[in-house]
């Protein structure tokens, strides 16, 4: 965990369940230790195969994660019922993840406290539902068997799945819960967790149920075949692994492709350095703020990022590259001209609109829109040029918002900007 990670409940109570776990482990030994060994270096391997570039925000081992759900949910072993309990399952993934997250350890890309927190939390609830119903020999006691059983099964992984998504949306909202830069004693309400839950019921329907479905058939299939089974059902979920690096690799690609096109105007001379990636960092913090969902957070970023291309079709560069001082049909001429440069670079026509509509009254905009409006006109008026910057600085520059509202910005887009500055980080 760095220096700068909040520690939250969340943590410590992973961190307890995880020491209660290996030492009961310890104390009362491991039953059936050739079992625990193999999941236990499947979860190493899927830790070893972690995801540590782009895109590996959501479940960067996906193959750990569904070993140790696997484990949790294993009632026989070739036909053969399991003995170990809840702590074991809990040790053995513990063990497992840290033995294989040591050499990303040693490179300085080792998991995340969060991701190691979710993994124990995740795994936990999973065998505490599992192993007193279904373990140890006491389906047959309880009569769940066949259909019954698949049942049962499937409604212990979509609870687990819930489990997984509420705890990692309490773990985001907990980040954003920072300090007000100005007092020592008030915290921000962070980022609402409504929006954060639902991002992660979205992706579940991505590597979410990929997993969720791999260590179900890992359990099912080692009950039946035995340990033999493991390797089979690995492979499924290693393609489906790299499939999505190389989707993350190529959504990288396509935003750094983004990132140069917007810089062409700091380039040329027409806006300053750093201008449309603080813009579109505010924006997407704004919007996440107001509760948009990713795809539609990503949208906002990339049209965050290029809503001043049009200042290149401009013969006399605007003064300090600050178009929110211009008259109205200024504004609408550079945004049309920027929503045309944008069309025929082959991106998102979302983006050609929101580029275009962004100087609109803000009555007639879409949200996305409103959102780049007020972010962009904070930063004209807040920044270093002294040629545009008003008195007061940054909170001159919101009061200039307020007094705006009437026409050209949204109210709740400036009230959402100026929770995100109180908390002082853009998350």
């Amino acid at each position: 965990m760095s220096a700068r990670t909040p520690v939250s409940p969340v943590h410590v109570a992973a961190a307890l369940v995880a020491v209660a776990a290996l030492g009961w482990t310890l104390w009362h030994g491991v039953d059936d230790a050739d079992t625990a060994l193999a999941f236990g270096l499947l979860v190493a391997a899927g830790e070893l195969t972690r995801r540590t570039g782009p895109g590996s925000e959501r479940e960067p081992a996906p193959l750990g994660a569904a070993g140790a759900l696997a484990y949790a949910l294993l009632a026989q072993v070739g036909g053969r019922p399991t003995v170990h309990g809840v702590p074991q399952v809990v040790a053995v993934a513990v063990a497992g993840a840290l033995a294989g997250a040591a050499p990303h350890v040693a490179r300085g890309r080792g998991p995340t406290a969060d991701h190691m927190a979710r993994r124990v939390l995740t795994v936990t609830f999973a065998a505490a539902c599992f192993q007193p119903l279904c373990g140890s020999g006491r389906a047959a006691s309880w009569a769940v068997h066949g259909p019954s059983y698949t049942v049962v099964l499937l409604l212990l992984l979509g609870l687990t799945a819930l489990c997984d998504a509420v705890l990692a949306a309490a773990m985001t909202h907990s980040r954003t819960r920072r300090q007000s830069p100005g007092s020592r004693s008030r915290t921000s309400r962070g980022v609402p967790i409504g929006p954060l839950l639902g991002d992660e019921l979205r992706a579940l329907a991505g590597i979410g149920s990929a997993v969720c479905a791999t260590g179900a058939v890992m359990a099912l299939g080692v009950a039946v075949a035995g340990l033999w089974a493991l390797p089979v059902f690995c492979v499924p979920l290693l393609l489906t692994q790299l499939s999505l690096r190389r989707h993350a690799l190529v959504r990288a690609t396509y935003r750094q492709t983004i990132t140069s096109l917007a810089r062409a105007t700091e380039i040329a001379g027409y806006t300053p350095q750093g201008h449309a990636l603080r813009v579109a960092a505010l924006s997407r913090a704004v919007g996440r703020e107001l509760g948009l969902s990713e795809p539609v957070l990503t949208v906002l970023e990339y049209a965050a990022l290029m809503h001043d291309i049009g200042q290149l079709s401009l013969v006399d560069p605007v003064p300090g590259g600050a178009t929110a001082p211009l008259a109205p049909g200024e504004q609408r001429r550079i945004a049309l001209l920027g929503g045309a440069v944008v069309r025929q670079t082959g991106v998102d026509a979302k983006v050609a609109v929101i580029v275009e509509r962004q100087a609109d009254p803000y009555r007639e905009q879409p949200l996305t829109a409103r959102i780049v409006r007020a972010v962009n006109a904070y930063e004209d008026l807040a920044g270093e040029n002294e040629e545009v910057r008003g008195a007061g600085g940054p909170l001159g520059a919101l009061e200039r918002l307020r007094l705006g509202t009437g026409h050209d910005y949204q109210p709740e887009v400036v009230e959402s900007l100026a929770r995100v500055l109180s908390r002082g980080s853009v998350t």
